[in-house]
């Protein structure tokens, strides 16, 4: 169900399945998907100096690894559908999900241009103490083919890096409290990140989806870059908190 429209932006509220089938086939230049990592198991982590439950919600609690791969090639086939033919995607994941995703995009002839570590260099301690500290996530960055011609703006990007080739270990750290004050999401991902992908991988005027839009930053960026932008989400409380972020992009943009 569409519930914000605007001339850069839509926001729809529903399954993902669902919602986009509603999508016209093949219009959407790049998609930024953030699929839930399936976290949610009753341990404990530390924010902000406490111990506080990992659980995040029921849409992040595991259904076991037949039923989590199903999960996973429903909506990357669902995505498959909208994405142009020389689109590409990005897809982040922990290693709870991350291969049972690089699996099924091998399995569907998807090329992998990149895999990408974000690594965060203020992650939280680990609190069991029985292993490493978690400090690092993957994006997996592909297209529907190996020939598939593909947008990448390695100019940019090397400007970027201050003059020599950006490689695939990206430091940034996690999402600062200044990009929450609008509202809060357990899994919002930095600017920084987003920015990286969006501009690397896209040109101004270039539509964006992202599947699991949560608190919006892919559209955020997107449109603070002059893309347009498609979100879905299944929570209202994280449309409502997408549409306030997006709104205020739009009123900065008339002052």
């Amino acid at each position: 169900m569409k519930v914000f429209d605007s001339k850069n932006y839509c926001l729809y509220l529903g399954d993902c399945l669902k919602e986009l089938k509603k999508l016209e086939e093949k219009s959407v230049d790049m998609i930024f998907a953030d699929p839930p990592y399936k976290l949610s198991n009753d341990g404990i982590t530390c924010k902000s100096g406490q111990m506080v439950s990992v659980n995040k919600g029921e849409w992040d609690r595991s259904l076991g690894f037949k039923e989590d791969y199903k999960f996973n090639k429903k909506w990357i086939m669902a995505c498959d559908r909208v994405l142009k033919d020389n689109g590409t995607m990005w897809i982040s994941g922990t290693y709870h999900i991350i291969h049972s995703i690089a699996y099924v995009l091998q399995e569907m002839g998807y090329y992998i241009i990149n895999e990408v570590t974000w690594y965060k260099p203020n992650a939280a301690p680990n609190m069991g103490c029985r292993c490493f500290t978690a400090s690092q996530e993957t994006l997996l960055w592909v297209k529907k083919s190996k020939k598939a011609k593909h947008t990448f703006n390695y100019n940019l990007m090397k400007e970027l890096n201050g003059g020599k080739q950006m490689r695939t270990l990206w430091e940034i750290p996690t999402t600062p409290k200044r990009e929450k004050t609008f509202g809060l999401h357990p899994t919002q991902k930095p600017k920084q990140l987003l920015y990286r992908c969006i501009v690397s991988s896209t040109n101004e005027g270039d539509l964006i989806l992202d599947p699991f839009s949560g608190s919006g930053t892919t559209g955020v960026v997107a449109i603070e870059n002059k893309r347009r932008f498609i979100g879905i989400d299944i929570s209202n409380e994280y449309i409502e908190l997408a549409s306030r972020r997006l709104s205020s992009i739009e009123m900065e943009e008339l002052i």
